[in-house]
């Protein structure tokens, strides 16, 4: 069984003092003496937000806690009047998307249409009509929905 060597030490660890003192940031709010935080001021809500959309916190913005809180309910509600957006899109350099590397072609570089076989595109796609084939088709659809002038629809347009 192995011994505790802590209990011979009698010195505690003193905390570093690098003689920096960081400067506790005051509540803008409580400063201006603001009492009411404004959900329609967007531009001094985005102050509160990360790059990302997420509200930042106390810690970080240097707010009171009665005034992080409404900032954060003011957020909310810019958010659900479509005000601000819940996330912010980011542009990531990895490649490919959902599932990673794990197959599919998406990991190669290939389209979602390149990737597919050739069966597949085959039959998604229509075959070609020559200008006959296709004027005929429009002529049916056409005779389809002609209308006489009669409410029942049974009479024909010729």
């Amino acid at each position: 069984m192995a011994r505790n060597n802590d209990r011979e030490r009698t010195t505690r660890r003193v905390p570093k003092d690098n003689g920096r003192r960081t400067k506790k940031k005051v509540c803008i709010f409580c400063k201006d003496r603001i009492e009411f935080v404004d959900y329609k001021d967007v531009n001094l809500l985005r102050k509160f937000m990360s790059d990302r959309g997420k509200i930042r916190a106390r810690r970080v913005s240097g707010n009171c806690a009665q005034h992080q809180r409404d900032v954060a309910t003011a957020i909310k509600m810019t958010r659900e009047l479509a005000l601000l957006p819940y996330t912010q899109r980011t542009t990531s350099e990895r490649p490919g998307g959902r599932g990673g590397g794990r197959g599919g072609g998406r990991a190669t570089g290939l389209t979602r249409a390149q990737a597919r076989p050739a069966a597949a595109v085959a039959t998604a796609e229509p075959a070609a009509r020559t200008e006959g084939e296709a004027e005929a088709g429009l002529e049916l659809a056409v005779d389809e929905f002609a209308f006489d002038g009669e409410p029942d629809g049974s009479g024909s347009s010729e």
